[in-house]
């Protein structure tokens, strides 16, 4: 029988709706990694994108990592480590960036760096959430509308808020361990495929007994 999977390697997956595009296809900057069927929507245009990862400087060396199969609303935002200033000196100006007389401001010392963002695999990022540089969002965990991301946020945990706090955990930490074992996002296309009434099912204990 002849297979028909979605193309992960299709820009707008969704035929006549331009909106909505598997992001790994649009990515231009090589410091954004992402995995294969994460999708991006867009109310206007999916090349906003890359405007919407904020203080992306090439001296800072960090990186954005998102999985596969999340799920990333309009109007989410990115904060990298350019965003971050002193704050145990005198001023937190960043005097050394302008030059000249202030080029040697820095000497011996260096920006705050707090690392890579990343964002696990089957993640869901609701519209107009942020994420700050230095985090990771766990597989599995969903982020409410509006929030703002701060800290680590555990798998397949919902979170909300300014900042985010647990709103509560999606399944037994029992499921979550067994899920996390199972780690379906990895398996080969056809066999996610085969599985996919499973995986839109409520009956997570079937999921798991069958794949543990």
């Amino acid at each position: 029988m002849k297979s028909n999977i979605p193309n992960k390697d299709a820009v707008f997956p969704l035929e006549g709706y331009e909106k909505l595009c598997f992001l790994k296809n649009v990515i231009k900057n090589p410091n954004i990694s992402v995995g294969d069927y994460t999708y991006y929507d867009d109310f206007e245009d999916v090349h906003n994108f890359e405007k919407n990862v904020k203080y992306f400087f090439d001296f800072n060396n960090d990186t954005l990592i998102i999985g596969k199969f999340c799920m990333i609303a309009s109007g989410v935002k990115f904060i990298m480590n350019g965003a971050n200033h002193l704050t145990k000196a005198v001023s937190s100006y960043p005097f050394a960036i302008f030059g000249k007389d202030w080029s040697s401001a820095m000497d011996g010392k260096s920006y705050p760096n707090k690392g890579n963002l990343e964002i696990k695999n089957d993640v869901w990022i609701g519209h107009n959430v942020t994420l700050m540089a230095g985090i990771t969002v766990g597989n599995g965990a969903i982020i409410a509308t509006n929030s703002t991301v701060t800290s680590d946020v555990e798998p397949y945990s919902i979170v909300g808020g300014n900042p985010a706090k647990l709103i509560r955990k999606r399944f037994s930490e029992a499921q979550i361990e067994a899920l996390l074992k199972i780690s379906w996002w990895d398996w080969e296309i056809e066999k996610i495929t085969e599985n996919s009434q499973l995986l839109t099912d409520e009956n997570i204990d079937k999921f798991i007994s069958l794949h543990s």
